[in-house]
């Protein structure tokens, strides 16, 4: 009997991850794991010790990471691509979700939403393209819709 073994090599190429053994298809949801997920922790995280004065172990706590991660947020180490910070949709979603936060008026069900109403706006606006083409580089990007519909699962309940 054989058997055989697939090793997926990666090499970090500044903060990009390239894929050298066969592309792996990605769904946009799984990029955005990846990338947009941490882009949006790192505009709380920031958001949260330069507004509301927090320490970094009350951010951590609060959002349920590490203390060392929530200083790569804050260092610009971690969440870096894509570069969200200046798009004028996501910014009244993000100050929600922090003054919910800050508050403690809010429970996770409520902030699911309001986080993937963020990552509706970055996937409208064509800001995770070049990074589905670093996961599948035959994927043409001028050609490509998926992040323009919105699918049921994927409301951009930002409220």
């Amino acid at each position: 009997m054989s058997y055989y073994m697939t090793y997926v090599i990666l090499i970090y190429v500044s903060t990009t991850i390239v894929w050298l053994v066969n592309p792996v298809m990605l769904i946009p949801c799984e990029v955005a794991v990846k990338s947009v997920v941490p882009a949006i922790r790192a505009m709380i995280v920031r958001e949260l010790i330069q507004s509301y004065g927090m320490k970094q172990n009350d951010v951590a706590s609060l959002l349920g990471i590490s203390q060392a991660a929530v200083s790569k947020y804050t260092g610009h180490v971690r969440g870096r691509v894509p570069e969200i910070e200046d798009v004028e949709e996501i910014r009244p979603i993000i100050a929600k979700i922090v003054d919910s936060l800050a508050s403690g008026r809010t429970s996770r069900y409520e902030l699911v939403p309001r986080f993937c109403g963020v990552c509706v706006v970055i996937r409208r606006k064509r800001l995770m393209c070049e990074l589905c083409k670093r996961s599948d580089p035959s994927i043409n990007v001028e050609q490509c819709s998926i992040c323009q519909s919105e699918p049921s699962f994927c409301k951009n309940d930002s409220k």
